[in-house]
């Protein structure tokens, strides 16, 4: 959208991984508000709704998450412990293709770019061309849980080691009023609280109940290997956290440094915070009430996105 001033409205979309629905919201709403963005700058989740809007296919994408159930989330998991990860991610690869999302990056008619880490160095590296699958699928690509991504003779990994909230990317992309989208807001808080609840508790019931429920979404053909790894990622030791945990939150608490830092020096015209704090990792089967919280949030500062456009 080019505002009254001649505004060109790009956003930054942040990572989050389930979290990440609400940007479906925050975008439809936006659109539904008059506001049209000319440039999207996405990290990981953010990456992957951005490219779908950027390519024309955001409906599309909302249809196949609000349908998606667990079953269908773990038959996506491809299992391989051999290539940097837990997941290799090529399912996935290949569903964005199947979305209608696999197209050249330089073909959009919005333009885009998914932010990954190069592994080797840790620079920040911006995918502005090429196949939107594959750079899509780098900027998710979560240490410890996705395998890197090998583009252009680089190893990459979640952009969101970097750059959680591409700001500076959605600027250099052609932005001159850029929204961002944090879906990481509290989330520290609900993760501290549940660490500290833990501390001299007794959560071995709780625990076995979660696997117990993973363990009942997985194929056939993966039980026997789940049933020897899941135990050890979910439940940790007596009195402790669980691999998941100890992954998560730190790389949360080092990407919410981070974050704040960049914010700092590359500050939006406009932040958007949907209440997603809620939603887990990889509850990906909860996208209707996810985006429904990024239109949500959108609802909140609307009043306030216009007045700027208009000064």
């Amino acid at each position: 959208m080019v505002g009254a001033n001649g505004y060109k409205v790009g956003l930054a979309l942040g990572g989050g991984a389930a979290r990440g629905w609400s940007h479906i919201g925050v975008i439809e709403a936006l659109l539904e508000a008059g506001i049209e963005p000319v440039a999207i700058a996405g990290t990981s989740m953010g990456a992957l709704v951005g490219g779908a809007y950027a390519a024309g296919r955001l409906d599309a994408l909302r249809k196949w998450a609000e349908a998606l159930d667990r079953k269908a989330m773990v038959s996506l998991l491809d299992i391989s412990l051999t290539r940097g990860g837990v997941v290799d991610g090529q399912r996935i690869q290949n569903l964005l293709v199947e979305l209608g999302i696999g197209q050249l990056i330089e073909s959009f008619p919005v333009a885009f770019a998914a932010v990954a880490t190069d592994l080797a160095d840790g620079s920040e590296i911006w995918l502005e061309k090429g196949p939107a699958a594959a750079a899509i699928r780098a900027s998710i690509s979560m240490p410890g849980i996705f395998s890197p991504v090998l583009l252009e003779d680089r190893w990459l990994v979640d952009g969101g080691l970097i750059n959680r909230v591409p700001v500076s990317t959605c600027r250099a992309l052609g932005a001159d009023f850029v929204i961002a989208v944090s879906v990481s807001e509290g989330l520290l808080d609900r993760r501290r609280e549940k660490l500290r609840a833990g501390l001299g508790g007794n959560e071995d019931a709780e625990r076995e109940a979660r696997v117990s429920q993973m363990l009942g979404q997985v194929p056939a053909g993966l039980r026997s290997p789940a049933e020897h790894i899941l135990p050890y990622l979910v439940k940790g030791g007596p009195q402790s956290p669980g691999y998941f945990d100890v992954l998560v939150n730190s790389l949360n608490i080092m990407q919410e440094r981070i974050t704040r830092s960049r914010l700092a020096g590359e500050p939006p015209h406009v932040m958007i915070a949907p209440e997603v704090a809620s939603i887990n990792l990889l509850e990906f089967d909860r996208a209707k009430e996810t985006i429904a919280a990024g239109r949500a949030a959108v609802e909140r500062t609307i009043g306030a996105i216009r007045d700027m456009l208009s000064c």
